[in-house]
């Protein structure tokens, strides 16, 4: 079975729905949850599936603390989920082609500082944007281009509300996720 770390900051919605969805399927399991954030829900939510959780703070995720706890945990895949840090080199470097990350819009717009979740959606209608979508992509050195793997375009209805959005992202995520 393929075995999935996963890099959270906030509530783990993402999480959830991805540890639920293999739960479902059978084919891997979320086996280790790190937090940069000691109050994020995300924690609780690894606790409730008795997945190992861990906080880190700047200077053990800039070290190489962080990559020697995921090298012992093995992930095949690590999935950042609502991961809010750039990811260092050294991390990039010790597992090339298995970082993942996942954004609520289709990048290059409402990307960067501040852009994550319910942000993300809400810049999005409140720029009366006609189409959103969901992006997953590799990261990699800052100096190539990250592929991206899975792009999905929604064309929006004029005036969509704020909480139909989110729902619909919410269920683009979970029945998209991977093929493992």
């Amino acid at each position: 079975m393929k075995s999935i770390a996963i890099l959270a900051s906030g509530s783990g919605t993402n999480a959830e729905n991805i540890i639920q969805y293999f739960n479902r399927k059978g084919t891997a399991e979320v086996s280790v949850i790190l937090s940069n954030n000691k109050n994020a829900k995300v924690l609780d939510r690894a606790i409730n599936h008795k997945i190992p959780a861990f906080y880190f703070n700047r200077m053990a995720f800039n070290s190489n603390l962080v990559v020697s706890l995921l090298k012992n945990s093995g992930p095949d895949l690590i999935v950042l989920a609502g991961f809010l840090w750039k990811i260092p080199e050294n991390l990039i470097e010790a597992f090339p082609g298995k970082i993942v990350n996942i954004h609520p819009a289709l990048l290059p717009k409402y990307g960067g500082k501040g852009m994550y979740g319910m942000h993300v959606h809400n810049a999005v209608i409140t720029n009366k944007e006609t189409e959103t979508g969901i992006m997953k992509h590799y990261s990699m050195k800052i100096t190539m281009k990250a592929p991206s793997f899975f792009r999905q375009k929604q064309i929006l209805p004029a005036k969509t509300p704020l909480m139909m959005l989110q729902a619909k992202y919410t269920n683009w995520n979970t029945s998209t996720f991977l093929r493992l």
